[in-house]
């Protein structure tokens, strides 16, 4: 059974892969567990199949997450041009230059803080989500690694 993994599937498919482990019949006086290994099998395939496109879709994220601090960028550089723009209307009315540059340096702090922000919050998502990913994977190698261990002392 082989399924598009999004990123919920995949953490789905571990799930699946943990619980198998979890409710496997245990061998009489031991630790060991009796699992299908064809369940298994199938299950770290849809892994194997799926995890690309997990990463393809995480790098989408991050792109679009790109795209929106670019517009950002954008907008706070057209928010920055009309500010010039009005600072100079300003100045030419000499009653009310102070007034311009006050408003100006607001207006420009005020872009690139929100560029800022956003770029933050972007990479912030960006990171939660691969640290998600990250934790996921280490805690699949390490049910493999016990899964390998338990198969190399059953054959010495």
């Amino acid at each position: 059974m082989t399924r598009e993994l999004t990123p919920t599937a995949l953490l789905d498919v571990l799930d699946e892969l943990a619980l198998a482990v979890e409710h496997a019949k245990r061998a009489p006086l031991s630790a060991d567990v009796k699992v299908n290994r064809d369940d298994l099998l199938n299950l770290i395939n849809e892994l194997r199949a799926g995890l690309p496109g997990a990463i393809e879709a995480a790098d989408e994220l991050h792109a679009q997450a790109g795209r929106e601090l670019q517009e950002a960028k954008r907008a706070g550089e057209e928010a920055l041009s009309a500010a010039r723009a009005r600072a100079i209307e300003l100045v030419e009315q000499e009653a009310v230059v102070a007034q311009a540059h006050g408003r100006a340096e607001g207006i420009v702090g005020d872009a690139y803080a929100e560029a800022a922000k956003l770029r933050r919050e972007a990479d912030e998502y960006c990171d939660s989500r691969l640290a998600e990913f990250e934790a996921h994977l280490a805690s699949l190698g390490q049910q493999v690694q016990l899964g390998r261990a338990r198969l190399a002392e059953r054959l010495g």
